[in-house]
């Protein structure tokens, strides 16, 4: 293989496909980066950990020899960021290594053979639908904060998608919280399995969105795996498997009868929370919520760092009373406001508490109080 690359593009590129790459493995091929040069004048990367796969296709600036090989993928990130701006990369290889030049500089790096490299088998996505970009990641900001962790709950661990009420709803939750974001049903979506969307892919996804916020975003999927495509032919197309487990039924946790309604700016909000929050410990990470008549006083009380208080106007007109909640998930929640309100549906001291900027918001989301 021979083929001679403008830096700009292959570091875009790498750095699109390396971040993919666990940095330790125990497979050694999984760290390296497939790179095919074809006939036409084009360069394929690929990388993976075997749950989900980036296949990026750039333009080079010729490829005298076409071929595959397979290069540590972090190795050739870390030497395309250090050549200089503006240089033209050459990439050859030759009895087992690849030889990388750019100006002055050359490298010989050592390589492991195509045949070796795995990939995912998609099988038929029966399900296709196209998204808008900055939808899709608008869908993935107002709810990922909410997946859970636990490796234990592994089914929690991703963002669930499914078609209900000629709506696209994608909800996650960590049994502390759940948000959920809401889009019109897409045209191919009809009979679509529910799934749930790994972690990891949810992350990669959205720093690939990132440079294509204007474009649409191909989804292909079937019950156990799911592909996105971004830029059409010379572009990048992220597949992944999907988290095999059933994703608990959110809606029953989703209030309908909390009649108690508080309206407050949400940025103030936010930040009295943060300010009261400072002097919270690991321990005491609950800020309680004090209601009267149009104004909410939230306190910290810490056995360490003694006592914070502040005043906020409020639009409140129902019976007072106290709630707790964990100040870092009410924070996480205010912070995917936006808009000059927040409205608080709230019942008592004990239920779940309904988060939302309106009744016509797409996003939505309930909290679980803590005791106080």
């Amino acid at each position: 293989m021979k083929a001679t690359i403008e830096r700009a593009t292959l570091l875009r590129c790498l750095s699109h496909v390396q971040s993919v790459v666990e940095r330790r493995n125990t497979i050694p091929i999984l760290s390296n980066v497939l790179i095919d040069a074809e006939a036409g004048g084009s360069l394929r990367l690929m990388a993976t950990d075997l749950d989900l796969q980036v296949v990026e296709t750039m333009s080079a600036v010729s490829v005298e020899a076409p071929g595959a090989i397979t290069v540590s993928a972090h190795l050739l990130f870390d030497i395309a960021r250090k050549l200089p701006d503006g240089s033209q990369v050459s990439l050859e290889t030759a009895d087992n290594r690849m030889t990388v030049k750019a100006g002055r500089s050359r490298f010989s790096l050592p390589t492991l053979p195509r045949d070796d490299f795995p990939v995912i088998v998609e099988g038929e996505l029966p399900t296709s639908f196209e998204l808008p970009a900055a939808k899709l990641a608008e869908l993935i900001d107002r709810t990922r904060f909410a997946i859970s962790t636990e490796e234990t709950r592994y089914y929690l661990n991703g963002i669930f998608i499914h078609v209900s009420d000629d709506e696209l709803k994608a909800a996650a939750t960590d049994g502390h919280r759940l948000a959920r974001f809401t889009l019109p049903k897409p045209d191919g979506a009809d009979g679509m399995p529910d799934v749930i969307v790994p972690r990891k892919c949810v992350a990669e996804l959205r720093k690939l969105l990132e440079e294509a916020l204007d474009t649409n975003v191909q989804v292909d999927l079937s019950a156990s795996k799911v592909r996105f495509t971004l830029g059409g032919e010379n572009g990048v197309v992220l597949t992944s498997k999907l988290i095999d487990g059933t994703f608990p039924d959110y809606t029953r946790v989703i209030p309908t009868g909390n009649d108690k309604l508080l309206r407050l700016d949400p940025k103030s909000f936010y930040e009295g929370v943060d300010r009261v929050a400072t002097i919270a410990t690991e321990k005491t990470r609950a800020v309680k919520m004090a209601l009267d008549n149009d104004r909410v006083t939230l306190s910290v009380t810490s056995p360490d760092n003694g006592t914070a208080a502040e005043e906020l106007p409020a639009d409140y007109g129902a019976a007072g009373f106290e709630i707790g909640f964990n100040a870092g998930y009410l924070k996480d929640i205010l912070g995917q406001i936006e808009g000059d309100t927040v409205e608080l549906h709230l019942a008592d001291a004990g239920a779940p508490t309904l988060i939302r900027q309106n009744d016509k918001s797409p996003a939505l989301y309930v909290l679980m109080p803590m005791r106080v």
